[in-house]
């Protein structure tokens, strides 16, 4: 019983922490407008990761798009914690005031596309859904291995989001959801729901905890994955203007 209960205390201390670190910074958030018609992409870290810690996939990810699409892309990561900093960025990228508000213009002409890891996933879906309230609409949104945050809802798709997809593993002791809906499939088209196994296919995970790597590697080595994130760039390509 208490090998049990010391197992069970490092698996939540790796859920919880696997990505806590001093590297990275905490949330940019972007306090000008983004040319007109310019894809704007965010992405939400996993865990307790800080933004801009490119041992994670997803902010080297941001980095590597802004630097292949100079002209017609502007991306920023935040932690999974600051949604509200993504989406007062996705506002002043759109053009709106102090006051947070936007013309119906500006709201039918945004093209934005969500995507995340874990918990950054389910952030990724929550904040779609603050800006379907808000009128806005987003053109992808892109789950990887996504796992529910606490009051949060990760498996419906709102019906502001035309496109949507789910990447997840079933291995290890933390996995991800397998597969999501739309709210409205009139409105919403999933792609799919799109498994990987790493049973045989070891990615490698240099660079993340022990603890991660002994108990969450399934979980870090989709993260990690190359041929998904290859996926994934493709996707955030046909979104180019």
């Amino acid at each position: 019983m208490r090998r049990g209960c010391v197992l069970s205390g490092l698996v939540l201390a790796a859920a919880l922490f696997f990505g806590t670190d001093a590297r990275g910074s905490g949330p940019v958030e972007q306090t000008q407008a983004a040319p007109p018609g310019q894809l704007i992409v965010i992405g939400f870290m996993g865990g307790n990761v800080r933004a801009g810690n490119v041992v994670h996939r997803e902010a080297w990810e941001a980095k590597e798009l802004e630097r292949r699409y100079p002209v017609g892309l502007s991306a920023a990561v935040f932690a999974n914690r600051d949604g509200a900093a993504a989406l007062r960025s996705v506002l002043a990228m759109l053009g709106a005031g102090p006051d947070g508000r936007l013309s119906a213009k500006a709201k039918s002409a945004a093209r934005i596309v969500i995507y995340g890891h874990s918990w950054g996933a389910s952030e990724t879906v929550t904040l779609a859904r603050r800006l379907n309230a808000l009128g806005i609409p987003v053109l992808l949104t892109i789950q990887i291995d996504s796992v529910e945050k606490s009051n949060e809802d990760d498996g419906s798709i709102p019906p502001n989001v035309r496109e949507a997809v789910n990447f997840y593993q079933t291995q290890g002791l933390l996995h991800g959801r397998s597969a999501i809906a739309a709210m409205d499939p009139r409105q919403t088209t999933i792609l799919g729901n799109y498994e990987s196994s790493y049973r045989e296919h070891k990615v490698s995970c240099a660079g993340y905890s022990w603890i991660a790597r002994t108990f969450m590697r399934p979980h870090i080595e989709i993260e990690n994955d190359p041929s998904v994130w290859t996926q994934i760039e493709a996707l955030i390509q046909t979104q180019m203007p």
